[in-house]
């Protein structure tokens, strides 16, 4: 079973802004809301968290690199 979280919830694990996830979704750099109903979407926690350890570990490889 996965967890839909809300666009709030997304901002405060990620601490991007609104307009940059919006971007990233556009640009295909950050996963995509689905439609959870007429009027609403969501994220899949999961995809969200994902998306965060991939960033950690490049960070952990340039640092690798130096």
């Amino acid at each position: 079973m996965c967890q839909i979280i809300k666009l709030n919830r997304v901002i405060e694990i990620t601490a991007l802004a609104r307009s940059t996830i919006y971007q990233y979704v556009a640009e295909k750099r950050f996963p995509a809301p689905i439609k959870i109903g007429e009027r609403s979407s969501g994220w899949i926690l999961s995809e969200v968290e994902n998306w965060l350890s991939d960033r950690i570990s490049e960070r952990d490889q340039g640092q690798n690199n130096e």
